[in-house]
């Protein structure tokens, strides 16, 4: 049976709600920690030293962290992996391409999904790059443990804080189709229950995308230095 399910689309889609709720879970947490960034140097550099030790004496220093990660990047491989497995089901069902494509029932967010898949994917290796790893082309000014100073430095450069705030806009529409979907996929679903489904993902969307905006724009600006 459980193969059955993993080979059918509804299978692949529940798969793909159910990691969607853990890394919707991971976007808000992430959120709600960088905004030690506006309580100053030493509130946000002992919040990433907590984060290192969360495990000890369990764990040796960093190594839970770099395993919530190594996690976090297999689910995000296979959220992948069933959304391009569902894409191909969805090509195999009609296999004679439209005369004339028409996206009238087909809302923006759900249109740019697979591009938008693959731009939060790069911002996300390029994050890790940039704060995480300090590679020399990614952030020459990387100060290992300063984690506010790294933040400052790397947002004052501004093509850097461009990308960031498109990579978030692609992840805004991400999150507000895949949440709006994700409800269908559960079968949480209904009469009444469409309105509030696309209100809930709207206001996710918006508050993720307006917080971590926030954040490269408070130092372009000077608001935080």
């Amino acid at each position: 049976m459980l193969v059955t399910l993993y080979r059918s689309a509804v299978g692949k889609k529940a798969v793909m709600a159910i990691t969607g709720l853990a890394l919707f879970g991971f976007v808000l947490g992430h959120m709600a920690g960088n905004f030690k960034l506006y309580l100053g140097a030493a509130e946000l550099n002992h919040y990433a030293e907590w984060l290192r030790e969360v495990g000890s004496p369990i764990f040796p220093h960093g190594s839970f962290l770099w395993i919530v990660r190594a996690g976090l990047l297999a689910i995000v491989g296979i959220h992948m992996l069933f959304a391009w497995q569902v894409t191909r089901l969805n090509w195999a069902a009609r296999p004679v391409a439209y005369g004339e494509r028409r996206n009238v029932d087909s809302p923006y967010a759900s249109r740019t999904m697979r591009w938008g898949g693959v731009i939060i994917l790069l911002f996300v290796l390029y994050h890790l790059a940039h704060f995480t790893w300090g590679l020399p082309w990614a952030h020459p000014d990387f100060v290992p443990g300063d984690v506010y100073h790294n933040v400052v430095a790397g947002f004052r450069v501004w093509p850097v804080s461009l990308f960031y705030i498109v990579a978030q806009g692609a992840l805004a529409l991400h999150l507000y189709h895949g949440l709006w979907s994700l409800f269908q996929s559960l079968g949480w679903t209904g009469s009444g229950r469409e309105t509030w489904r696309r209100t809930f993902a709207k206001a996710f969307a918006a508050i993720v995308f307006a917080g971590n905006v926030s954040f490269p724009l408070s130092v372009l600006t000077g608001l935080v230095s």
